[in-house]
């Protein structure tokens, strides 16, 4: 069992892998210019890392209706599944990206905190990817159980 969770985003897509073990971990984000390019980018991860499904967080407003997004995501998960010819889960992504941000860490300069900085770390991914991650360690954690690591035992 190999899963690609995915962070869906007009101009990013966070991306994260998870295996066996049942732990996610994030990948470097997709932030190809094209869209011909970040399908490719993700070609190349489904080949590189044996990927079986895909997990892809979807935008469900708090009181559990489809976000606005949905239909957006929605044709975004169609070409995932014609492209790819691979099972493609939804879950809930509420919160993910908040919870990712607060994930980040955090400098002691104050230059980082500027809004600019801020803008800049979102340029990156990361806090896509770290979405993703959440995002797939939620679908794990309903599938198998949350995985246990030895200072749980």
């Amino acid at each position: 069992m190999r899963l690609l969770g995915i962070d869906y985003g007009a101009k990013r897509w966070g991306l994260s892998h998870g295996d066996e073990l049942g732990l996610a971990l994030p990948l470097a984000a997709v932030i190809a210019g094209s869209l011909e390019e970040r399908f490719a980018h993700v070609a190349r991860v489904i080949a590189e890392r044996r990927i079986a499904e895909l997990v892809v967080g979807y935008p469900y407003n708090m009181d559990g209706t489809a976000g606005f997004k949905a239909r957006e995501v929605d044709v975004f998960i169609a070409e995932l599944e014609r492209r790819f010819k691979l099972p493609v889960h939804r879950t809930d992504e509420r919160l993910t990206s908040h919870a990712a941000t607060q994930l980040t860490p955090k400098s002691k300069s104050k230059k980082r905190h500027t809004p600019a900085a801020q803008q800049a770390v979102r340029a990156t991914g990361e806090v896509d990817s770290r979405a993703a991650t959440i995002i797939l360690q939620d679908f794990l954690d309903a599938r198998h159980g949350p995985a246990l690591l030895p200072e749980d035992e």
